[in-house]
Order: structure tokens, then C-alpha cells, then sequence
């Protein structure tokens, strides 16, 4: 098996989620469609899309992100597990029909999120805690999609997770960090506009260890998930 990973800076990478597809053998391939001589994949042959983040906006126009929503909008409807994080989260409800717009305020650094009664059933978060501490670096949130359910929520955003159909999966926060991940993305020119704005300094080691098990179980069912859906399966 193997999934094609649509990154969006080079330091928003798997990071925890590759463990879990090196453990079952799963591959990998990345689509970097924001360098200019990125070669275009074809999504269709791969047993899964994984979309990860990054500080830009679904609204503003990029080529590359217009491309990917698609995508996303083409695997939804032919089944293709797709799985996207934060950008990802928010290119999946846009590519499904929904606004996506700035966020009240900013979710930076690690904030509880509620998990609703649709998740203790959930293929992937049943299991998970009625509520968890996770990490968070958005501005930004969506609408749900027509037919989703929503599966977590915070006091400060609405929408922290959702699932469309039986393989479609958008998480707003980040289980996949690592602490010298969090360290790196503080060092970021491209990401200090926003920690500028925190009042808090970011403790990157904070809820790690609990967000690592958040991880395997999260991202372990999602791989396992692709040999219940994929089309090549």
C-alpha cells in the first residue's frame, strides 16, 4: 500500500503519523506542489491522501491549493481515504462546499478540545478521552461540509474535527508534533507574525506524552482504515 502526503512548507511534515504507516509497511510519496518544479502526481493510484498544514489560506488563491482541493473533492466521492491536517482540515471542507474564514481569535500553543458522542463511536477517536489537551496553530476555521459529523470541538473554535462518509477526516489541531517539532516552528519566519501574538510562551514538552498515545491511536486506525477502503485493496 501506499499514500501520497501533500505538504505545504517542508517543516509541516508526517512527523508522528509516519511511524505509524513505517510500521505496517505502508509507503510514502510527497507532493510538494508549492515549489515550482514539483512534479504533478496522480492521486488516483494511491491508497490514501494525507494533507498537511501551513500558515497559508485556502482563500487566497494559490494555484497549487486550488489543484488539491480537487483532489480531495474527487477522492471524497470515489472513496479514497483522505486525511487532512489543520490547511489540510480546512482544503477539505472548502473542497466539499464549505466557507472557510478567520477564526475569532488565534489557537496557538495547547488547548483542550471536547470530544462529541458521534466520536465514542468513531472508527478512529473512540477510545479518546470526553476531553484532551492538544496542540494547536490556526487562525483560521471552517463550516462543516454537508453530510459530516462533527467529532470535537473547543470554547474557542467550533469545529476541531470532522468526518465525511466512512474515510474523510479533517483535524483542525495537530496530534502529529513532536516536541523539537514545536521547538523548529517557533523558529519559522514564516510562523512568527503569529507566536509574536502570544501572550504565553509555548512549553513544548507541555501534553507531549499523552498526545504521542493520541497519535498512535489516532493515526494507527486511519492506516488500518485504508485497507478497508482503498480501491486498490
Amino acid at each position: 500500500m501506499r499514500v501520497l502526503v501533500f505538504r505545504h512548507l517542508p517543516h509541516e511534515h508526517l512527523g508522528l503519523i509516519e511511524p505509524e504507516l513505517t510500521r505496517r509497511g505502508i509507503g510514502v510519496d510527497y507532493a510538494d506542489l508549492y515549489r515550482p518544479d514539483a512534479a504533478i502526481p496522480e492521486p488516483a493510484i494511491y491508497d490514501g491522501l494525507i494533507f498537511m498544514g501551513g500558515p497559508m489560506s485556502v482563500n487566497d488563491g494559490l494555484p497549487y491549493l486550488e489543484r488539491e482541493a480537487r483532489w480531495i473533492a474527487a477522492a471524497a466521492e470515489s472513496g479514497l481515504p483522505v486525511l487532512g491536517v489543520c490547511l489540510g482540515a480546512q482544503l477539505i471542507a472548502k473542497a466539499l462546499g464549505a466557507r472557510v474564514y478567520p477564526n475569532a481569535v488565534k489557537e496557538i500553543g495547547w488547548f483542550d478540545i471536547d470530544l462529541t458522542g458521534e466520536a465514542a463511536s468513531d472508527p478512529l477517536l473512540a477510545g479518546a478521552g470526553p476531553r484532551e489537551t492538544v496542540f494547536q496553530w490556526h487562525g483560521e476555521t471552517f463550516d462543516l461540509p454537508r453530510g459530516a459529523r462533527l467529532l470535537a470541538s473547543s470554547s474557542a473554535c467550533r469545529h476541531q474535527a470532522f468526518r465525511v462518509g466512512s474515510s474523510t477526516y479533517g483535524l483542525q489541531f495537530h496530534l502529529e508534533v513532536t516536541p523539537p517539532m514545536i521547538a523548529d516552528w517557533c523558529s519559522h519566519d514564516a510562523l512568527c507574525g503569529d507566536r509574536r501574538e502570544v501572550t504565553v510562551p509555548i512549553d513544548k514538552t507541555h501534553n507531549a506524552t499523552r498526545l504521542a498515545e493520541l497519535a498512535h491511536l489516532v493515526f494507527g486506525r486511519w492506516c488500518e482504515l485504508l485497507t478497508l477502503h482503498s480501491p486498490h485493496s
